[in-house]
């Protein structure tokens, strides 16, 4: 099986990148000449997925206008937040609720997705399928993260995320069925509320992705990634 439809998350702020986020927003960043928003939707077309869900608040004419002068050869949809920013939980929750379909692969573009993860997140999403699961993250060791002050988020062991050591950092790829959000409403909330609840119920899954890890973090970052 595969995920037909993918959700991007644009809304934010970027301020970590100020000031150059001020008057761009962090997806439309450039490096080599190629948008991150660019390179993640490259991904998402080679994966074979038939849409994307798109959601803006900050900025959000700018990123709308780069998607009409692009014309990508995929079918995408944007999701406004609305009056307020929806943070990650409620962006995607409001996402899901414009689809009909159930499980929706999770990308945030401030990591430098290119074809090197092709294969991987097809993987995970065998691996989804074939164990009947309802979520998945795709983590990588902190020593393959290019910006080495990253501190983890979890540990993983046998494809299950616990909180014990946290050697792994979440990458910015995961899936996720829409029974997940069962209780919550549209409103500013963060995806990991849900990971912490699946996590006390010892039913937060990964997989490890053995690429080196190369993340917008903030403006020091994003000029050493343009000096590569």
């Amino acid at each position: 099986m595969r995920i037909k439809t993918a959700l991007i998350l644009c809304a934010g702020f970027g301020s970590r990148l100020n000031p150059v986020t001020q008057d761009i927003p962090k997806p439309l960043l450039k490096l080599k000449n190629i948008t991150m928003l660019e390179r993640c939707i490259n991904l998402i077309i080679k994966l074979g997925v038939k849409k994307i869900f798109l959601n803006t608040f900050y900025l959000e004419e700018k990123i709308t206008e780069f998607l009409s002068e692009k014309k990508f050869p995929i079918k995408i949809q944007i999701i406004k937040d609305g009056d307020q920013i929806l943070n990650t939980g409620g962006g995607i929750l409001k996402m899901i609720n414009s689809s009909s379909e159930k499980d929706f692969l999770i990308f945030n573009p401030d990591t430098l997705w290119d074809e090197r993860y092709v294969s991987e997140i097809l993987k995970i999403q065998d691996y989804y399928f074939s164990n009947k699961l309802d979520n998945l993250l795709l983590l990588v060791k902190k020593k393959l993260s290019f910006d080495e002050r990253l501190s983890g988020d979890f540990d993983l062991k046998n494809n299950l995320i616990t909180k014990d050591k946290q050697d792994f950092i979440f990458i910015g790829c995961q899936i996720l069925n829409k029974n997940l959000f069962q209780g919550f409403q549209v409103q500013n909330f963060s995806i990991s509320e849900i990971w912490n609840i699946l996590i006390k119920k010892n039913n937060l899954n990964g997989i490890e992705s053995l690429n080196k890890f190369y993340h917008l973090t903030d403006l020091k970052i994003f000029n050493k990634l343009r000096d590569l």
